[in-house]
């Protein structure tokens, strides 16, 4: 286990103390973790859904949600079946970015990125250097057709010949395809000797089927904007080099250990395993 990084969890913490956009637990939304997901998958610990309800009215009020709803349909989730891109979701992308771009978060990230002369002064080419980060299509695996981009596989999730799912760290995303009976949620998944997870958490373990195929463990933020998200991968991203970047961080109540793969100059995914609540 590395050492805490406190520099990235005094920043982290700006950020999500700055994230206004972030959902309550609670009041805008109310999960039901019910019991332990089976071992091996096998069994499911849980009969109902992970997400009791959402307020929707509220998630489609803000933009940066709204904007990032309109892309969740924009991929063919089987990895090796090339993508297409039409200029309507082109146009998706930019709105999205700049919807986020307007935000104290992504601000902030900006900033950091700054001083560390990691980003571009100019917000029109840092917006030009998140799209090539994010969205730039390129081969996931082994094949030459560009089936795969960051986005698609951290937020949306991919299947790989049907039998693996990969990705798919998004609450939103999770939300909605919970919705539409898409995914099946089969309890949460605690580390060793530790206790199950409050209705309050925003930083979940989860084991889910979803395309008929198994995730044993996926570990998302829950009701956080996707500014959020994408402020504290980027800032990953930005400062390391290598092929996998793992930073503890301590973020409100969680310790963190924030996972960011790169594929070229490009995220190939990324994501937060929960490495203990304080409650505990």
């Amino acid at each position: 286990r590395e050492a805490l990084n406190h520099e990235l969890s005094t920043l982290f913490n700006e950020i999500w103390d700055m994230d206004v956009n972030r959902l309550v637990p609670g009041k805008d939304y109310t999960i039901d973790v019910q019991g332990k997901a089976g071992a091996a998958q096998q069994g499911d610990g849980a009969a109902r859904r992970l997400f009791h309800n959402v307020n929707e009215e509220r998630l489609k009020s803000i933009k940066t949600f709204a904007t990032f709803i309109s892309l969740l349909d924009n991929y063919e989730t089987s990895t090796g079946v090339a993508e297409v891109v039409t200029p309507e979701e082109i146009a998706e992308n930019n709105r999205f970015l700049d919807a986020i771009l307007a935000t104290k978060v992504m601000e902030l990230a900006h900033e950091y990125l700054l001083k560390k002369n990691l980003a571009k002064p100019n917000l029109a080419d840092f917006k030009h250097q998140l799209y090539d980060i994010w969205f730039q299509l390129y081969p996931r695996k082994g094949g030459d057709s560009p089936d795969s981009c960051g986005f698609e596989h951290v937020f949306v999730g991919e299947t790989r010949r049907g039998k693996q799912i990969l990705g798919l760290h998004n609450w939103v995303q999770f939300y909605l395809q919970e919705k539409r009976n898409q995914i099946d949620y089969k309890g949460y998944v605690t580390r060793k000797n530790k206790t199950r997870p409050d209705k309050d958490d925003q930083v979940l373990s989860i084991q889910f089927s979803w395309k008929g195929s198994v995730k044993p463990i996926g570990s998302t933020f829950i009701g956080v904007s996707p500014e959020f998200e994408f402020a504290l991968y980027t800032i990953i991203f930005l400062l390391s080099e290598g092929k996998v970047t793992r930073e503890t961080v301590k973020i409100e109540e969680y310790k963190l250990q924030i996972v960011v793969c790169r594929h070229g100059h490009h995220i190939g995914t990324a994501y937060p395993v929960l490495l203990n609540t304080s409650s505990e």
